[in-house]
């Protein structure tokens, strides 16, 4: 959808955009029935303004969506749009129906272009955002920080090489300015249709990257790997937990009669994964990003062209640090190890808790118990 400029008739919805901003809050809830809700450090807070009703959500939800939007979410129940309120930012909005009443969902975009430095990134996701062709996911569940991260990506090739970049997105989040590339910024709805429209007729556009916001069904999946085996870097999302998730839930998008040339084409196209969980930090100051990575070699694509042994990439990605590798579990024990997380949130956010325990009893941090 479009993005919205907001003007100074909705002043209760500028303060609460203000208490998100002030709070440093990831997230705004707007509910009918209670007060808004800020999601600060992972955690939902409510905030002291009154409880809103029905019509007030239903009121400050369509003075926030142009005509346009309102239509949709009248046909559809839901609308996905950018919005932008002087002095305060940029935010991602969703709309939606619940039990006969309006809800909003606000996601806070943050200033400027993140670089890994700040964001807490490993090394090696630089080395993938330095490769020239092939195909670069980053996953993870929904508040994962996968925005963050890909616009992280986008903004080093931006500063660091001579070329057309080209985002195809739903909504656009996060703004690029040309720098050394020229960026292009296409937004589902609104520029384009949808993802697998925009992806037909991206080879027309000269680019040498796509970012695609999110990898949603097979003829996306296609094009994709189609541009990355033909000299395109190719950067996506998916909403899957891991490295061997994500490897499966591309493979399965398709009928299994063709998993097979699948498994041929993202085996020779697929540069790295990048999945991540986001954990409390220690000293309540927001949260940091723990990370699995895969970066494909040799033993990692033959595990993909074979079906019986694709379960044996874990253990592959626990075994080569020397590549840059690391499981969540790895990433945890090194964050708890560097005192950026507690204990209790490293173990509830590993992927075995009994396998964390184990890591920490050989590193002598933490008897099993």
């Amino acid at each position: 959808m479009s993005e919205s400029e907001s003007g100074s008739s909705n002043a209760d919805m500028r303060d609460y955009l203000r208490q998100l901003v002030d709070r440093k809050g990831s997230d705004l809830h707007v509910k009918a029935g209670g007060p808004p809700y800020v999601r600060e450090s992972g955690r939902l807070t409510r905030t002291h303004f009154p409880a809103l009703s029905a019509g007030d959500c239903e009121r400050t939800a369509m003075e926030l969506m142009s005509d346009e939007q309102a239509r949709f979410f009248k046909e559809r129940g839901e609308v996905d749009f950018a919005f932008s309120e002087r002095g305060l930012g940029r935010f991602r909005i969703n709309v939606f129906s619940q039990r006969g009443s309006t809800s909003i969902a606000i996601r806070r975009v943050l200033p400027g272009s993140p670089t890994f430095e700040t964001l807490g990134l490993p090394p090696v996701v630089k080395s993938l955002a330095n490769e020239q062709r092939g195909l670069v996911l980053v996953t993870g569940p929904t508040s994962s920080g996968k925005t963050t991260t890909t616009a992280a990506l986008i903004n080093h090739i931006n500063g660091t090489r001579s070329c057309h970049i080209l985002t195809i997105e739903d909504p656009i989040e996060i703004l690029h300015p040309d720098r050394q590339a020229i960026v292009n910024q296409r937004e589902i709805g609104h520029d384009t249709l949808d993802f697998a429209s925009a992806m037909r007729v991206a080879m027309r556009q000269d680019p040498d990257v796509i970012f695609v916001g999110e990898i949603r069904d097979p003829e996306t999946v296609t094009a994709a790997l189609q541009a990355a085996e033909t000299g395109h870097l190719v950067i996506s999302t998916l909403h899957t937990t891991d490295v061997s998730e994500t490897i499966n839930r591309v493979i399965d998008f398709f009928p299994p009669h063709q998993h097979k040339q699948v498994r041929v084409s993202l085996a020779a196209s697929l540069r790295g994964i990048v999945s991540q969980r986001l954990v409390a930090r220690a000293d309540g100051r927001g949260l940091v990003p723990a990370v699995e990575v895969m970066v494909a070699n040799g033993r990692i694509r033959d595990l993909v062209l074979n079906s019986d042994q694709t379960h044996l990439i874990h253990d592959i990605v626990a075994e080569s640090g020397f590549y840059g590798m690391q499981t969540f579990d790895q990433a945890l024990l090194n964050l708890y190890r560097s005192g950026l997380v507690a204990l209790d949130d490293a173990t509830a956010a590993a992927t075995s808790s009994h396998d964390f325990q184990i890591a920490l009893k050989q590193e002598g941090l933490q008897p099993i118990s």
